[in-house]
C-alpha cells in the first residue's frame, strides 16, 4: 500500500513539472505585438537569476517558475530583487511580488509593492507604493509608473508627487527623461517651495536647471504675500534665481499693481522686472495707468518707468487727465507728516504734455504730487484754459482732489496771462497781463482772477453796453503799469479791480494806439503747438496751421490817414529850393 501511495505522489509530481506554463497575464502598457506569442531574445539579453533562496515551480503560477528568499534578478546592468519573483522564460518576463526594488544602470532606483518586467523590450511597471530616486536625489512618488530602460523613461498617470530636496511637484501625469533629467508635466501642476507657488498647465520641469518652461495658462503666487504673483500662458522660470521669462498673455501682480505686455522679465527676488511691446502698468488704488513699447518695475522701491512713446491716464471720475513725454516715471515716498502714509508721484520728462477737458499745457518736465494734487512745470512751461494762455519760468498747479478741477496757478517768474478778447470771433484783439510772480485762480473750470505782483503790467480792452443796440461798443484799451495788479476775468471782459504800488494808467481810443501797442513785445499766443483732443499729446505737437487773426486797426489807420495828409498838405505850402 505504501508502495502504491509513493508511486501515485511520484507520478503527480512528474506530470506537474512537464504542465506547459501559461504565458502571463501583462499590464496593457507590456502587452506584446503579437498576443500571448513570446518575444524573441537575442543571445545574452535573457533575465538572468543572481540569487535565490528557493526555486519552486507548481501550478501557484500556472507552471511558471518562482523565487523566493534574497532574490535578485540581473538584466542589462540592472538589478530586481524582490520577496518573490515570477520568471516567465519563454517570454523573458518576470514579476516582482513584494518589497521590489529595481536598480538601473544609471544609478536611478525603483521600488514598489509589485513590479512587471519585460527583458526584450527593457520596459517595466511598478504598483502600489512607487518610489523612483534619481542619480541627484529627486524622488518621485506614485502608485503606478511605467518605465523604459531604453529610452531611459518613466512615466505616471495616476497622480504623483516629485522632491527635488528645494521643492515639491504635485501633478496628474508626468514624464520623466532620465538622461536629461526633465519632467515633462501634463495637466494640472503644482510646485512648491518655500517661497513660491506654481500651479498651471503643462510644463516641463528640468531638474539640472531648476528652470521650469510653461506651455500653458500659469499662475505663479508668493507664498507670504498672495496678492503679488505672474500670470502666463507662456515662458520659463527659474525656481532657484526666481526669474521668469514670460512671451504670451503675461501679467505681473505686485504692490497691488499689474505689469503687462508682449514680452517680460521678472525677479521676484530683486523685484525688478522689464516688458516690451504693448506695454500696460495699470495702478488701481492710484487710478492711473501707464502705457508704451518699454517698461521697467521696481518692486521695492515701488517705482516705475516708462518710455518709447509713453503716456499715463489719472483717471478720475469725471474728467481724466492725460500725460505723455519721452520717459514717465511713477514712485511713492514715504509721507514726511505721518510716514504710516505714502505719497504717489509721476513725472514726465522731455517735451511733456498734458491733457485735461479745461487745461492742457506743455513743458519739458512735468511732476505731479498725485495725492495732494499739485504739478509743477519745468522750463519753457505753457498753460492752456478755454481761449486763455499761461506762461512762465515755472507754472505749478494746485488741483482739487474732491472737484478733479484746477483751484489756482502759481506761475514764478515772467508770468504772462493771454485771453483772446472774443472767441467767437477771429480779431486781433487780446487781454494780457504780466510780471514777475502770478497767481492764477479759477472758479469751476475757467479762470476767475489773476493777481500779480512785480513789475506788474496789464494789455485789457474795454467796453461798455450800450442800452440802445443792446450790444457792447468799444471804448477802447487800457494800458496799466502797477506794482501790483489784480484782474478779474468775466466771460469776455478783463477788467482791472486794482493796481497799486507806483500806479500808472491809461486808457486809449481806438483810434489813438497803434498795433504795437496793443501787444507786449513778448507776446507769444500760439496756436500750432495747442494740444485740443488728448490725442494730441501721443506727437510732439499737434502742427496746428496758424490762425490768422484779422487786425482791427481801422479807426487807427483812418486817423493816420488824416495825420499824414495834413502833413502833406503843409509840406506843400513850403518853397522847394533847387539847385542850379
Amino acid at each position: 500500500m505504501r508502495l502504491v501511495l509513493f508511486l501515485f505522489l511520484f507520478i503527480s509530481s512528474f506530470a506537474l513539472a512537464q504542465v506547459t506554463p501559461k504565458p502571463a497575464q501583462r499590464d496593457p502598457y507590456l502587452q506584446n505585438p503579437v498576443k500571448n506569442q513570446p518575444q524573441k531574445s537575442k543571445p545574452g539579453e535573457k533575465v538572468h537569476i543572481k540569487n535565490a533562496d528557493e526555486i519552486s515551480k507548481d501550478t501557484k503560477y500556472d507552471g511558471n517558475r518562482y523565487l523566493t528568499g534574497n532574490v535578485i534578478i540581473e538584466h542589462q546592468g540592472s538589478v530586481l530583487s524582490a520577496d518573490e519573483v515570477v520568471m516567465y522564460d519563454e517570454e523573458n518576463f518576470v514579476r516582482a511580488i513584494g518589497n521590489a526594488k529595481l536598480v538601473n544602470s544609471d544609478g536611478s532606483v525603483i521600488t514598489s509593492s509589485e513590479m512587471e518586467y519585460d527583458g526584450n523590450t527593457q520596459k517595466g511597471v511598478a504598483k502600489k507604493n512607487v518610489v523612483l530616486t534619481d542619480v541627484k536625489g529627486t524622488i518621485i512618488k506614485t502608485e503606478t509608473m511605467y518605465y523604459d530602460r531604453v529610452s531611459n523613461q518613466a512615466y505616471f498617470n495616476t497622480g504623483g508627487t516629485i522632491n527635488d530636496g528645494k521643492s515639491t511637484t504635485y501633478a496628474k501625469s508626468a514624464t520623466y527623461f532620465l538622461t536629461t533629467r526633465t519632467i515633462d508635466l501634463t495637466g494640472r501642476v503644482k510646485i512648491v517651495d518655500k517661497d513660491y507657488t506654481l500651479e498651471g498647465d503643462n510644463v516641463v520641469q528640468n531638474q539640472n536647471t531648476n528652470i521650469v518652461t510653461i506651455n500653458g495658462y500659469t499662475v505663479i503666487t508668493n507664498n507670504k504675500n498672495p496678492k503679488n504673483r505672474i500670470v502666463t500662458e507662456k515662458g520659463t522660470h527659474n525656481m532657484n534665481t526666481k526669474e521668469s521669462f514670460l512671451t504670451k498673455n503675461s501679467r505681473i501682480y505686485y504692490n497691488d499693481k499689474i505689469l503687462t505686455g508682449d514680452e517680460m522679465y521678472y525677479n521676484q527676488l530683486s523685484g525688478f522686472g522689464k516688458a516690451t511691446g504693448n506695454v500696460t502698468l495699470d495702478d488701481p488704488l492710484e487710478k492711473r495707468y501707464m502705457k508704451g513699447g518699454y517698461g521697467e518695475i521696481y518692486e521695492k522701491k515701488d517705482s516705475s518707468m516708462m518710455t518709447k512713446e509713453p503716456y499715463a491716464v489719472k483717471i478720475f471720475e469725471k474728467d481724466s487727465l492725460y500725460f505723455a513725454a519721452e520717459k514717465i516715471l511713477s514712485y511713492q515716498k514715504l509721507d514726511t507728516a505721518d510716514i504710516t502714509k505714502k505719497k504717489s508721484y509721476l513725472r514726465a520728462f522731455r517735451k511733456a504734455r498734458i491733457y485735461k477737458s479745461n487745461a492742457q499745457g506743455r513743458a519739458d518736465s512735468i511732476a505731479f504730487n498725485e495725492t495732494d494734487g499739485i504739478m509743477h512745470m519745468y522750463t519753457n512751461p505753457i498753460l492752456w484754459s478755454g481761449e486763455k494762455q499761461v506762461t512762465g519760468d515755472k507754472i505749478e498747479a494746485y488741483f482739487n482732489t474732491s472737484t478733479e478741477n484746477i483751484d489756482s496757478l502759481k506761475v514764478i517768474g515772467n508770468g504772462f496771462a493771454i485771453a483772446k478778447v472774443d472767441s467767437l470771433n477771429l480779431l486781433d484783439e487780446f487781454h494780457q497781463v504780466k510780471g514777475k510772480l502770478m497767481t492764477v485762480y479759477y472758479e469751476g473750470p475757467d479762470i476767475k482772477e489773476i493777481k500779480v505782483i512785480g513789475n506788474a503790467e496789464a494789455i485789457t480792452y474795454a467796453d461798455e453796453f450800450n442800452k440802445k443796440t443792446k450790444v457792447n461798443d468799444r471804448i477802447g484799451v487800457n494800458v496799466s503799469l502797477c506794482g501790483i495788479i489784480g484782474a478779474l476775468f468775466d466771460q469776455r471782459q478783463v477788467q482791472i479791480i486794482s493796481c497799486s504800488v507806483g500806479a500808472v494808467a491809461k486808457t486809449y481810443p481806438m483810434s489813438q494806439i497803434s498795433p504795437q501797442q496793443k501787444k507786449f513785445e513778448d507776446f507769444n499766443w500760439n496756436t500750432k503747438d495747442r494740444i485740443r483732443k488728448w490725442q494730441d499729446i501721443l506727437v510732439d505737437s499737434p502742427n496746428y496751421e496758424e490762425i490768422k487773426y484779422e487786425p482791427n486797426d481801422g479807426l487807427y489807420n483812418k486817423v493816420q490817414e488824416g495825420i499824414e495828409k495834413e502833413k502833406a498838405k503843409e509840406e506843400a505850402k513850403n518853397p522847394k529850393r533847387v539847385r542850379k
